[in-house]
C-alpha cells in the first residue's frame, strides 16, 4: 500500500509539474515599452530616411543635376507650405480632404461589411456577385469620374459615389478572403454552442475573420483616398471647395512645380498619417490578442 500511495504521489506531482510548465509557456511577459526604446525603434529610422531623402533632393539640386524647372528645391517648397500657413489655408485645404475621404470611407464600409458576409455565405449571391466585386476591385477609380459627373453634377454626391465604387469592393474582397479562411471546426464549435444566424456570425464568423477583414479594411481605405485624389483632380470646381486634389491640379495649371510637389508631399503625408493613427494600432490590437504580438 505504501509504495501505491507514493506512486501516486510521485503522479500527481508529475502532472502538477507538467501543467506549471505549459502554463509557463503560455504565459507572455507584458511589459510597457520605454519610451526611448519607442524612439529608438519607431521614430528614429523614418525619421531618418525622411532626412536621407530630403538630403539626396538638396544634392541632385544644388549639383545640377537636374534642371530646377523639373525638380525643385526643397526650399522653395518649404516657403509653398510656410505660405500657405500664413495664410490660414493649410489645414482648411486639408480637412477638405481629409473629411470627405472619411466620410466616405464610413459609408463603404457600412455597405461592404453586409455585402462582404452576403457573399462569403449564400453561394448563390457569391456566384453572382463574386466575379463583379473582383472585376470592380481591378477597375480604376478614375474611370468612375465621368460618369459620376454626368450623374450628379460637380457636387459632393459625386464624390462620394467615386469612393464607394473605389472601396467597396475592396472591404467586400477582405471580408469574403478572411470567412474562407475561418477553419470549419470553429464554425462546428459555435453551432454546437447555439451560435446560429447572425448570433454566430456576430460571435464567430467576424472575430475569427478579422485579419482579413482589417486586411480589407487597409485596401478600403488606401483606394478611398486614391478614388478621392482622382475626382479632385479632375473635376475640380469652386464649389466643391479647395482640397488637396484641386490644389495638385491648380499647380499644374499655373505650372507650379513647387506648389504641385507641395500637393503630392500633402496627399502622401496624410495617407501614412491615417495608416499609422488609425489602422496600425487596430492591427497591433489584432496581433496581440492572439497571441502574435508580445509588445
Amino acid at each position: 500500500m505504501a509504495s501505491t500511495d507514493t506512486a501516486a504521489t510521485v503522479k500527481k506531482d508529475d502532472l502538477a509539474g507538467l501543467e506549471a510548465g505549459l502554463d509557463a509557456l503560455d504565459a507572455v511577459e507584458i511589459r510597457r515599452t520605454p519610451v526611448r526604446e519607442v524612439l529608438v525603434k519607431k521614430v528614429l529610422p523614418p525619421t531618418l530616411a525622411v532626412f536621407l531623402v530630403l538630403a539626396v533632393w538638396q544634392i541632385l539640386v544644388s549639383a545640377k543635376i537636374t534642371d530646377e524647372t523639373k525638380l525643385p528645391a526643397p526650399s522653395a517648397v518649404w516657403d509653398g507650405l510656410a505660405d500657405m500657413w500664413l495664410q490660414g489655408t493649410l489645414i482648411e485645404v486639408i480637412w477638405t480632404s481629409v473629411s470627405r475621404g472619411l466620410a466616405g470611407f464610413l459609408l463603404a464600409l457600412a455597405i461592404g461589411t453586409p455585402l462582404g458576409l452576403l457573399v462569403a455565405r449564400v453561394k448563390f449571391v457569391r456566384a453572382a456577385i463574386g466575379p463583379i466585386l473582383s472585376g470592380l476591385q481591378s477597375l480604376p477609380s478614375v474611370a468612375w469620374v465621368p460618369p459620376a459627373v454626368l450623374w450628379f453634377g460637380l457636387n459632393d454626391a459625386m464624390m462620394y459615389t467615386v469612393i464607394l465604387l473605389g472601396a467597396v469592393p475592396s472591404i467586400a474582397n477582405g471580408l469574403v478572403s478572411g470567412v474562407d479562411q475561418v477553419p470549419p471546426l470553429f464554425l462546428r464549435a459555435g453551432r454546437t454552442m447555439g451560435a446560429t444566424g447572425l448570433k454566430g456570425t456576430w460571435h464567430v464568423v467576424l472575430p475569427a475573420a478579422l485579419p482579413g477583414y482589417l486586411a480589407g479594411l487597409k485596401q478600403g481605405w488606401a483606394f478611398s483616398w486614391r478614388s478621392l485624389m482622382a475626382a479632385e483632380i479632375i473635376a475640380s470646381s469652386p464649389d466643391l471647395g479647395l482640397g488637396l486634389g484641386q490644389l495638385l491640379e491648380n499647380g499644374r495649371n499655373n505650372i507650379d512645380l513647387p506648389g504641385v510637389f507641395l500637393a503630392i508631399l500633402l496627399i502622401l503625408i496624410v495617407g501614412i498619417a491615417i495608416d499609422l493613427l488609425i489602422f496600425s494600432p487596430l492591427e497591433r490590437w489584432v496581433l496581440r490578442s492572439r497571441g502574435l504580438l508580445v509588445k
